[in-house]
Order: structure tokens, then C-alpha cells, then sequence
């Protein structure tokens, strides 16, 4: 990144659940990144942004609590803006440990100064009142570890580098249109693996019947989630 962030936002985008939104540069080099921090007994932060914006995640953290409550730092596949800042989070919550699928625990663990806890597919983590189920979809858009977490209880999925939006000037939350310019994004600078599987993966994003879908790049999207999802993968198939 060679675009200073601008001001980083918290915004309450489902019950308990918020979004770190950081802005990054201006005109069509714009871009953003988003953290979501689910807080309960044992709050969850999902994914942590790149090394450089930790100073601004740390602060936005301590809008709503006290980072050193964190107890659970989750991502999605191994990428800077996934998990670049963990150790430094790790360091930051002493009683943290990272979260992921089975195979990113495999393939990235030596990454981390803490052993993660890994997730079988399905598999359910109690935060307290709420659970996160985390969900595998390798290669969906990329990487063999990828994986998602649902939230159960407001009905938000954590769905990482899907529907991405280019562009910083977004509000934290819409029920307008996202699918046409992450389509847009998409075709200009392909990023899915386009696996054999991608039907089959959305299809079960979508059994979840997400109320949320809170994107780590530009707004969260509130409404009908599975028919969102839905279209994503009649895109992916060159349907019109």
C-alpha cells in the first residue's frame, strides 16, 4: 500500500457486530479494507488488515472495548490484509489465538506466534450468547484454505473477499446494488480461481440465508443475502 488511509470508521452493522472500515488512497486507486469485531464474553475480530493499519485498527478496536479483551482473531485465507497484523494483535491480547479452517492451521501456522484453533467445516465456536460457524470454500474466490464464519444469531456472513467493491467512499451499511461494481472489479482484473466447485460453495453460503453479508472491501450488504450470493454464482457461470 503507498496511499495513506484516511480516517478509520466504526459503524454497528448487525447487532454486536461491528465494522473497522479504513479508506486508502483517492480517485480510481481507491480501495478499502474492513475488520469485523463481534463482541460477546469472548469477542472475535474477523480478520486484521495489513500490518500498516494497525495502529488505526488498534485504536478502533478500543472505540467499543478494550483491545486486550480480544479473544479470538479469525481469518479467511492467508493474505496482508487477512492476517498481516496478528502477531501484532497476538502481542496486543495476551489471551487471543488465531482462527481458521483446517488447512490454513496446516499450511500457515508457522506464520503466527500462536497456535491456532482450527475449524472443521460446520464446526461451531460459542463466543458466549452468540456462535460462528465457520463454513470452508476453498479456491472460492482464492486460496486452498479459504473459509468464512456465519454468525448465527443476527444472521451475518463474514464473507471475506467476495462481492469486493473498488472505490473508498462507501457507507458502512446498504441495500443498494454491490454485485454490478464487484462484477465490474472482477472483470477488469480477474481474482477468483474459478474452481469446479464455486457453485456448489456459494450454494452453501447461501443455505445459510444470510440477513448480513459483510465484506471485508467497501459496504456490508443488508437484505436477501442468499439470492445476492445466488446471482454471484449465476455471474461466475456467464449467465446474464
Amino acid at each position: 500500500m503507498t496511499d495513506s488511509p484516511r480516517d478509520t470508521r466504526v459503524a454497528e452493522v448487525a447487532d454486536g457486530v461491528y465494522q473497522i472500515h479504513t479508506p486508502i488512497g483517492t480517485g480510481k486507486a481507491a480501495f478499502s479494507f474492513n475488520q469485523y469485531l463481534v463482541v460477546d464474553e469472548a469477542p472475535l475480530l474477523f480478520h486484521t488488515g495489513p500490518r500498516s493499519l494497525f495502529p488505526a485498527v488498534r485504536a478502533a478496536i478500543t472505540r467499543v472495548m478494550p483491545v486486550e479483551r480480544l479473544r479470538y482473531v479469525a481469518f479467511s485465507h492467508c493474505e496482508a490484509d487477512e492476517c498481516g497484523s496478528m502477531n501484532a494483535l497476538l502481542d496486543a491480547a495476551p489471551q487471543a489465538e488465531p482462527v481458521c479452517g483446517r488447512v490454513a492451521a496446516m499450511v500457515d501456522a508457522d506464520l503466527f506466534d500462536r497456535a491456532p484453533r482450527a475449524l472443521a467445516d460446520g464446526e461451531v465456536l460459542a463466543l458466549g450468547q452468540r456462535r460462528v460457524r465457520w463454513l470452508d470454500a476453498p479456491h472460492l474466490p482464492h486460496g486452498w484454505e479459504c473459509g468464512y464464519l456465519f454468525e448465527e444469531s443476527t444472521g451475518t456472513l463474514l464473507c471475506g473477499d467476495l462481492l469486493t467493491q473498488p472505490g473508498a467512499d462507501h457507507p458502512a451499511l446498504t441495500r443498494n446494488d454491490i454485485l454490478g461494481p464487484s462484477e465490474a472489479m472482477r472483470r477488469a482484473m480477474d481474482y477468483y480461481a474459478h474452481g469446479r466447485d464455486a457453485p456448489q460453495l456459494l450454494e452453501k453460503l447461501a443455505a445459510t440465508s444470510p440477513r448480513v453479508l459483510a465484506c471485508m472491501h467497501g459496504s456490508a450488504y443488508e437484505g436477501d443475502g442468499a439470492a445476492l450470493l445466488r446471482a454471484l454464482s449465476r455471474a461466475l457461470a456467464g449467465e446474464r
